[in-house]
């Protein structure tokens, strides 16, 4: 599959996922929803729209996002992920949006140490996770993804 190819299809996934999310998922309580890794925004666009009523907040490590797709001050965390994702444990974020993997083996494996136990602090229980990396953590109950979509390709968790 050419990298364009793949690209695509990471982007009908993630709409599909997030769709699905919030037209067959209960998300608990009025928890906000966590966006890591806002690069352009357009995600996070996407989030604002399905999810109107919800804080979002963002994570990144600079801003790049186009100006009308980023988040308002207050709403918009900047700096390491691994480190600013710290502040929110015990917030009980209703649902988090995580795609921030690489491609490069290292740094994905890195990754995929400290971001389990950042999201599992921060979600409510009963919390949706959706992440374009598999995720382990005792916490983090896999779900299936919906039809169509390669189960390699997205992953959904709920913190139990």
């Amino acid at each position: 599959m050419s990298r364009l190819d793949s690209f695509i299809a990471r982007l009908l996934a993630q709409r599909a996922i997030l769709n699905h999310i919030r037209d067959d998922m209960a998300l608990p309580g009025t928890g906000p929803v966590l966006e890591i890794g806002l690069g352009n925004g357009r995600t996070y666009d996407h989030i604002r729209e399905i999810f109107p009523g919800r804080r979002i907040i963002a994570f990144d490590r600079a801003v790049g996002s186009h100006p009308a797709s980023t988040p308002a001050e207050g709403d918009l965390v900047l700096g390491e992920i691994a480190e600013t994702l710290k502040t929110v444990a015990g917030l009980g974020a209703a649902f988090a949006h995580a795609d921030i993997g690489t491609a490069y083996p290292d740094v994905d494996a890195e990754t995929k140490r400290w971001l389990p136990p950042r999201l599992a602090e921060a979600l409510a229980s009963g919390g949706i996770v959706a992440s374009g990396l598999p995720l382990e953590h005792a916490d983090l109950a896999p779900l299936s993804v919906p039809a169509g979509i390669d189960p390699k390709r997205y992953y959904l968790y709920r913190r139990l």
